[in-house]
């Protein structure tokens, strides 16, 4: 039964991590795009809302449940190969966190080089994560 209740409260945040994962890149498409100090300032204080109140909280509980729910079998998880190449993608979205967090700091100094485009671009990428992490989930093919 504890496992159900992790289960349900690890997808629950994967969720809410993954909604800020798809804005916050967002948000940088029309901050790059701004041109006037209002917008930019206000772009400012809702990226990092976003970021350090809702994004890196979800991802600090994404982490502890399913890290929590590998250890109530460890010896099961940890010889799946679907487990290790999920894992790997977690890593790659978890570098993708604080390289937004990165961008981030870039906006809020004003140091912005990058079109729109390429924001538009980038937030394309954790689709993909999570496309693979799911299949591998569900289906696990191997």
């Amino acid at each position: 039964m504890t496992f159900l209740w992790l289960k349900a409260f690890h997808i629950i945040a994967v969720i809410t991590w993954f909604a800020a994962i798809f804005y916050l890149p967002r948000l940088f498409v029309y901050h790059a795009d701004a041109t006037d100090t209002i917008s930019r300032e206000r772009f400012k204080i809702m990226e990092r809302k976003l970021y350090r109140g809702i994004m890196t909280p979800s991802m600090i509980i994404v982490i502890a449940l399913g890290a929590w729910m590998i250890t109530l079998n460890p010896d099961f998880y940890l010889s799946q190969g679907w487990m290790h190449a999920k894992l790997t993608l977690v890593t790659f979205l978890v570098i993708y966190h604080f390289y937004c967090g990165h961008l981030l700091k870039i906006f809020r100094d004003d140091r912005n080089e990058r079109s729109h485009v390429f924001y538009r671009w980038f937030n394309e990428v954790p689709v993909f994560l999570l496309l693979g992490i799911i299949i591998l989930v569900v289906v696990r093919p191997f």
